[in-house]
């Protein structure tokens, strides 16, 4: 796949361009598509990233105020260069996240900070065709909850009996790391896509980033709690009420491979096929029909080549066809969205996992704008329910993650959520309140991890809150000034208790986690 995107890549820069990039995939820009800001909804089957050309996002949320400086035009208004020619726009900005902060409840009184620093550019060329990229350098410390969580995560590497030692880290949304002085991360890591529209009704995507479905605040599908990987989609408009989405990815198991010609062992690989159907009855309601299959591509002993179903693009015929459980692991659901008021908004996901039919895994949410009077006011409320083993295979290798993370929740199984989300804007002044509230019943953090294990369950419950308020200077990449205090208790037998308060400057185009 990689030979063949670089190929697609060369040949279509040489012959037609566009309008069509995609908007970031940050929970800031899904809050602003699902406001109803254009006064139509977006009812597109929310398979996120969304193309700015199929929903003109950006252009209706950019700052209106009259500004009398370039300084300030390109600081509320702009990318920091916006450079235009001839069927040609390119816009640059710089991508950071510079916070300091403490938890009050660490008796070890570290200083927990993070140092983010990179650029973002997106060049639209004639109209068909888009690209852009983006490159993140960073540090950080983080609190004690947080570092568990990603070491837990990290890479293995095999022993000589047969087993695997864990080295470094993985970081929700973002690489894998090296330790950074006694107990930071030090990583690196870039997304970047192209999109192309040879006519109307057919829009060709590939690069390596996060996908993201559904309209809730998780996903039990698909979505950007891990790494990038490199894909391909297709969606084709086939009419007003029928798009389809032809997804295929390569993900990776953080196992290193024993044998290798190379200076570094490479990871095991699997592929991840997508197909999505989403019918609209209405305007404003939409139902899509999911399937989403790992594929095995050997052990950390032998490669083999994909099955060829894996291509095949006729929703549930691979997952019913093949009969292999140690060869694939599907995963076959429903997502829906009705928009009931113009500024109200409910949806949900259902879920099966492996053909399993009495396992059930489900998401119901609520999204309401403009309480009050108010703009810019928005409340949601997500249950979300996942039952235990939910998204493992009888071959761990194909269990359902990428990156040692899970592919779907980022609590993986076994769990009930309760979350609240309110934000509210004014004169650029925003406030921003999450509480989450998990029931995790023989629950395993490590259940997804892609090797045979025992590992240890616990029963019990986690408080998530955070707190935030800031001064969003720039919509178009959402660069904040911001202080924040997050509570969190933990009731399992290692849990924490964390009060961590802390101040920042970032653009946050894309989602990190920290609510688990």
């Amino acid at each position: 796949m990689r030979h063949l995107l670089t190929y697609g890549f060369i040949l279509l820069v040489g012959i037609s361009f566009g309008q069509q990039n995609l908007i970031p995939i940050g929970s800031f820009y899904k809050d602003q598509v699902f406001a109803n800001k254009l006064n139509k909804p977006y009812n597109e089957g929310s398979f996120f990233p969304v193309v700015e050309a199929d929903y003109n996002l950006i252009n209706a949320i950019v700052d209106s105020s009259k500004q009398y400086y370039e300084f300030t035009q390109t600081l509320f208004k702009k990318h920091l260069f916006e450079i235009e020619a001839k069927d040609c726009q390119i816009n640059i900005s710089p991508v950071i996240d510079f916070s300091l902060g403490r938890d009050l409840a660490d008796t070890n009184d570290r200083k927990l900070f993070q140092n983010t620093r990179g650029v973002y550019m997106e060049v639209d060329l004639f109209k068909n065709f888009s690209f852009s990229t983006a490159f993140f350098e960073n540090q950080g410390r983080y609190t004690r909850y947080e570092s568990n969580f990603y070491e837990s995560a990290g890479e293995r590497y095999p022993q000589p009996d047969s087993t695997y030692q864990r080295q470094n880290a993985v970081i929700p949304g973002a690489a894998r790391t090296k330790y950074f002085k006694d107990d930071g991360f030090d990583y690196a890591y870039a997304i970047g896509s192209f999109c192309y529209r040879p006519v109307e009704k057919i829009l060709i995507a590939a690069g390596n980033n996060q996908q993201f479905i559904g309209e809730g605040h998780r996903s039990l599908l698909l979505s950007d709690n891990s790494a990038g990987i490199p894909y391909l989609r297709i969606t084709y408009k086939m009419s007003e009420k029928f798009t389809f989405s032809y997804m295929r990815a390569r993900a990776l198991n953080l196992l290193r491979r024993p044998y290798t010609n190379t200076a570094e062992a490479y990871y095991e690989t699997k592929g991840l096929a997508v197909n999505y159907l989403t019918y609209k009855p209405t305007e404003n309601i939409n139902i899509s029909l999911f399937e989403g299959t790992l594929w095995n591509q050997g052990d950390s002993i032998s490669s083999q080549s994909l099955h060829p179903l894996y291509y095949n693009p006729i929703t549930l015929v691979s997952s019913f066809a093949v009969d292999e459980p140690g060869e694939i692991n599907p995963l076959i659901g429903l997502n829906a969205g009705a928009q009931i008021l113009p500024k109200h908004r409910v949806y949900g996901q259902v879920a099966f996992s492996n053909l399993e039919f009495s396992s059930t895994a489900f998401q119901i949410g609520y999204r309401g704008y403009n309480f009050f009077g108010l703009n810019d006011f928005m409340i949601q409320l997500e249950y979300n329910a996942v039952p235990e083993n939910f998204y493992e295979s009888e071959n761990p290798r194909l269990n359902y993650s990428n990156y040692n993370l899970p592919l779907a929740h980022a609590r993986s199984n076994s769990f009930n959520e309760f979350l609240v989300r309110i934000n509210y804007e004014w004169n650029r002044v925003y406030f921003e309140q999450a509480y989450h509230y998990y029931d995790l019943k023989n629950h395993s953090g490590s259940a997804l991890l892609p090797i045979y294990q025992n590992a240890g369950e616990e029963t019990y419950s986690i408080n998530y809150s955070n707190s935030e308020i800031g001064y969003r200077f720039n919509r178009k990449m959402n660069l904040c000034l911001f202080g924040a205090f997050t509570y969190r208790i933990d009731g399992s037998i290692d849990g924490t208790e964390t009060q961590f308060v802390s101040i920042g400057l970032r653009t946050a185009i894309l989602n990190h986690y920290k609510d688990f």
